[in-house]
């Protein structure tokens, strides 16, 4: 079974011609299909409209969120709430098109288990949305390895095993490639369509840069320390001792041989030798504390550190 997701927030004006387009879309498919749209909090009347649909269409799926808790959670929502094998998530506002998932089906056919989308011919504001978006993409490929052109496309296909027990916080939801690479996936892209947004506003402007920076930073630290936390807080207070330690062995060379006479707190050196011991043992300590989290984690709930492709003659 193919599962549709898109979040909708606002979008009464579009979700009368995305249910349409969809559903044109999916008819040509061979497979059975569902569709699963999450009313993020929306407040213009679209979640009566969403009921609709879903009364006139048993493949409709309908969830609606309390209030607005962003577009990451409402796309995690459409995970744990979808029983396809593929997952398609798209955005809600007819900028993407449902006629380019076949482009996505065809390439999962070839082997691969992501399948992103890339807005190649991008319709949208040149100085707001494009060139941040070149540049946050360029940035994202090369901290993280996935080359991909376009992280921000909502359009992709999974297979559900890729993203089975992946969770999302904050803005990580255009990460989930990145999640699905460190499960071992392979991974492509295809170019898409784009349209230019015909009802609403955009919810998004630049402040959402600063946003991905501050993402891309955790999902860099999650890639090389969630297991071993000890190694970024080791080194970071290994690196404190040294530099308490040569504070400390140039503020007694200052004081024995170079200047006897003058005091021994004339220069910062002393301070200095003290706060960055101090901050040493505070990361030993912090790494020694994370250390034991992951091993809670881990043990408490059964989790494997491994992830297995196949097996022969393996019985559990």
């Amino acid at each position: 079974m193919l599962s549709i997701t898109i979040p909708i927030y606002n979008e009464a004006g579009s979700v009368g011609t995305l249910y349409d387009k969809v559903r044109t879309a999916m008819e040509k498919q061979p497979q059975p299909w569902e569709l699963i749209l999450v009313n993020d909090g929306s407040t213009d009347g679209t979640d009566e409209l969403l009921d609709e649909i879903a009364a006139r269409d048993e493949r409709v799926k309908v969830v609606h969120f309390r209030r607005n808790f962003g577009q990451t959670a409402a796309m995690m929502a459409g995970f744990d709430f979808a029983k396809g094998d593929i997952i398609i998530p798209m955005d809600g506002d007819l900028q993407n098109d449902p006629e380019d998932i076949p482009l996505l089906l065809a390439k999962l056919d070839e082997g691969f288990d992501v399948v992103s989308g890339w807005r190649k011919d991008r319709q949208d504001n040149a100085i707001k949305r494009n060139a941040p978006s070149i540049m946050a993409n360029r940035l994202i490929s090369w901290v993280s390895g996935v080359r991909l052109h376009d992280f921000g496309c909502s359009l992709k296909a999974y297979r559900r095993e890729v993203i089975e027990g992946v969770r999302l916080y904050g803005e990580m939801h255009r990460f989930l490639p990145i999640y699905a690479k460190w499960h071992g996936a392979e991974i492509t892209e295809v170019v898409v369509r784009h349209y230019a947004r015909e009802h609403g506003e955009s919810k998004y402007g630049l402040e959402r840069v600063l946003k991905v920076i501050a993402d891309l930073v955790t999902v860099k630290f999650l890639d090389r320390f969630q297991q071993k936390p000890m190694y970024i807080f080791g080194g970071a207070g290994l690196l404190m001792f040294m530099i308490s330690f040569a504070a400390g062995a140039l503020a007694c060379f200052f004081k024995w041989i170079w200047h006897p006479s003058k005091p021994f707190i004339e220069t910062p050196l002393p301070v200095l030798c003290l706060v960055a011991g101090a901050a040493g043992m505070l990361c030993i300590l912090l790494g020694l504390l994370a250390e034991m989290i992951v091993r809670t984690f881990y043990e408490s709930q059964g989790k494997r550190v491994y992830i297995v492709r196949a097996a022969r003659n393996v019985t559990q």
